[in-house]
Order: structure tokens, then C-alpha cells, then sequence
């Protein structure tokens, strides 16, 4: 059996590039909040952004939403797409939302966030973040990595000219691998100037409590860079 699309198949193919989409029962408040909140936060893929004219950023793979929900509290005014498979995440986000009172500016896509991405208008996004993504450490695991090619043309896509995309990694390998695809691709510019740069959380930046768990291999690094 292959990994290798069929015949048709949309670019991004059929390959994962998250691994279990559920673990611990959820918490019967949270159910309840999948039940009666989450579907009006719920993107709707035939209109991503819902009519929002507004400024709009996206966060690919939200784990807990914590970080989610943190940016969307600071800036009430911008719409907050987010997008994540694991059922448990999703969960705790829309636990987040309620409890903060975020349901005005925060959108969820439970699913794939290369769905997510596929629908956006062009030029519709100002910032997206990638934090901490499943690393697939193991080189023949590497093709399920979120960051491929396809992924950041259709980024370039979506982000504004100027526009900014954050990625973070505890995986020194995924650091490099980022690094290099992104600068591959000609489609971002890349400013740091020096270590601190990319070792030292942006201003901005909100740790979480996955990012203290300190699960990879280095310290955590943060290469912001910018849409051409």
C-alpha cells in the first residue's frame, strides 16, 4: 500500500500530518459546549470568514486553544480562525471561548487545516501561526510533516503582501527543515538579524502549557517570517 495520492486527488493528498485525533473522554461541560457552542463558532468552509471585514489571522493546529484564545482576547477587533482535528482540543477551546466571552471574533475548524486554508479567499489573512506541530521525527515519517511545498504556496496565498506567518518548534531538525523550505520557496523573506531573534518568544508570543512541557529536543525557536 502506498501514501501516494490517487489520480485527481487534491494537492495536499491524503497524508495526515496529525497523529490521534482523540485520547481522554471529555468532560461532561465540555460536551455540552460541542453541542450548543461550537456549532456557531464553527467555520463554514463555503465562507471562511463569514462576512468579516475586519482584520483576520489564522492558527494552524490550536492544541488546547490557549494560545488561540489569548490573541483573541488582546485584539477583539480581529478575527480568529482556528483550525485542529484532536476532538479533545477542540473541546478545551470552545471551553476558552465561553469562559472568556470570545465567541464574537474566534472561529473553529474541526478538521484538517489544509481544508481550511483551501477556502480562504487570496489575500484574506494577515498573520497565521504554526506553534509547535506534530515534529514526525523519524526521517520516513518526514512527508507528514504540516509544513511541505504545497502548503506554504497556498499560505502565500492566503497572507496579505507584508503579511506574517509565525512557526515555532522544540525539534531542532523541524527548525531547520522549516527554514529551509520556507526560504526555498521565494515567497517570504526571513529578518532576523541575530540569535535572540529566533531563540528569545516574540513580544507578542503566549506560552502555553504544551510549550512548558519541553517534549523535544532543544529550546523553542521562533521563526517569524514575512509574505513577499
Amino acid at each position: 500500500m502506498t501514501d501516494d495520492p490517487p489520480i485527481g486527488q487534491k494537492p495536499f493528498g491524503p497524508l495526515r500530518s496529525y497523529g490521534r485525533i482523540k485520547s481522554r473522554p471529555i468532560k461532561p461541560r465540555q460536551a455540552g459546549l460541542m453541542q450548543t457552542l461550537l456549532p456557531k463558532i464553527a467555520v463554514d468552509l463555503a465562507d471562511p470568514l463569514g462576512g468579516w471585514r475586519g482584520p483576520a489571522w489564522l492558527e494552524i493546529g490550536f492544541g488546547g486553544g490557549e494560545h488561540m484564545a489569548a490573541q483573541a482576547g488582546r485584539a477583539p477587533g480581529v478575527r480568529i480562525l482556528g483550525a485542529e482535528p484532536f476532538v479533545n482540543g477542540v473541546a478545551s477551546a470552545v471551553r476558552h471561548v465561553e469562559e472568556q466571552g470570545l465567541a464574537a471574533n474566534v472561529r473553529i475548524h474541526h478538521g484538517d487545516a489544509r481544508e481550511l486554508v483551501a477556502a480562504l479567499p487570496d489575500a484574506s489573512i494577515e498573520r497565521v501561526f504554526i506553534l509547535f506541530p506534530d515534529p514526525w521525527p523519524k526521517t520516513r515519517h518526514h512527508k507528514r510533516r504540516i509544513v511541505q511545498p504545497e502548503l506554504l504556496a497556498e499560505l502565500a496565498r492566503v497572507l496579505k503582501p507584508g503579511g506574517r506567518l509565525r512557526f515555532a518548534t522544540d525539534w531542532a531538525d523541524y527548525a531547520d527543515w522549516t527554514l529551509e523550505r520556507v526560504l526555498k520557496s521565494g515567497l517570504f523573506d526571513w529578518p532576523a538579524e541575530r540569535a535572540d531573534d529566533w531563540r528569545a518568544p516574540p513580544a507578542d508570543h503566549v506560552t502555553t502549557r504544551y510549550e512548558e512541557k519541553r517534549l523535544g529536543d532543544c529550546a523553542p525557536v521562533f521563526l517569524d517570517f514575512v509574505r513577499r
